[in-house]
């Protein structure tokens, strides 16, 4: 059993084959998803999508690269969201993006710390997303926990050995996604080997980064399997003690997920 703990299964780019994507994703064995809010004023279509399936579970929050777009959304409303139903299971995705000169950096750090105070007040993890601002993201992490502890996860890693230690030593979780199996990612795959077992999760981001047996492609759910062999070679366990270890560890975080 795996858990694909980041998809975006609202994209226009599954529109047409929901229900064959899932099927897909349950054949190979990843058999809870958690589809990642980008937008909280598009809530109510994740929701939709999560009383269809009984396998898909969510977040809600506001992704860096539209941070601009619900500067007004509040920590109380975000709380008051997440508890407002089942199926919300995390917070997020919020953080920093600095790769893409479309938000700024001010608006973004605003966003991120209303998620992490929601994050904190209801114990749901906060779904961090971070491109390129690993020294602001170490900085923000650090003091707001100090403000009290709260459950995270780096999502789709692919920063610095140093982010990645100070997220762990925070208590956070690191996610991997397609990435890791790229050829030239022989970096993320030496970091991969420094993360605690018990901080392990995998993901696909999808419809984005397909791991390398279908690179090109659009990436789904199913393809996190590929994910999880690449982590297992790459820490020389077995396929089938990293698919328990990272779907317990993904319960364990995701704790108001039920198992199904």
């Amino acid at each position: 059993m795996l858990i694909d703990t980041h998809c975006h299964l609202d994209f226009p780019d599954f529109a047409d084959e929901r229900d064959d994507l899932i099927a897909r994703a349950r054949a190979s064995g990843v058999r809870q998803m958690v589809t990642i809010s980008t937008r909280v004023r598009k809530i109510d279509n994740l929701l939709a999508l999560t009383e269809r399936y009984d396998s898909v579970f969510c977040s809600v929050g506001t992704h860096p690269n539209n941070a601009a777009e619900e500067l007004d959304v509040t920590a109380d409303d975000l709380v008051r969201l997440a508890e407002s139903h089942e199926k919300i299971v995390a917070i997020g995705e919020a953080g920093l993006d600095y790769f893409y000169d479309t938000q700024k950096p001010e608006d973004q750090q605003t966003g991120f710390r209303r998620h992490i105070e929601a994050s904190r007040r209801t114990q749901l993890p906060l779904v961090i997303h971070s491109r390129s601002a690993d020294a602001d993201m170490a900085d923000i992490l650090t003091e707001e926990s100090g403000k009290g502890a709260f459950p995270f996860i780096l999502h789709c890693f692919s920063s610095s050995q140093e982010l990645a230690r100070v997220g762990v030593a925070l208590g956070g979780y690191i996610s991997f996604s397609g990435i890791l199996t790229f050829p030239k990612s022989e970096e993320l795959r030496e970091i991969a080997k420094s993360i605690p077992h018990d901080r392990l999760l995998v993901e696909t981001d999808a419809p984005y980064l397909a791991p390398k047996r279908w690179r090109g492609k659009r990436n789904e759910p199913s393809y996190v399997v590929n994910t999880a062999e690449v982590l297992a070679d790459t820490l020389s366990m077995p396929f089938e003690e990293i698919a328990r270890v990272t779907t317990e560890n993904a319960f364990r975080l995701f704790s108001k997920m039920p198992r199904l």
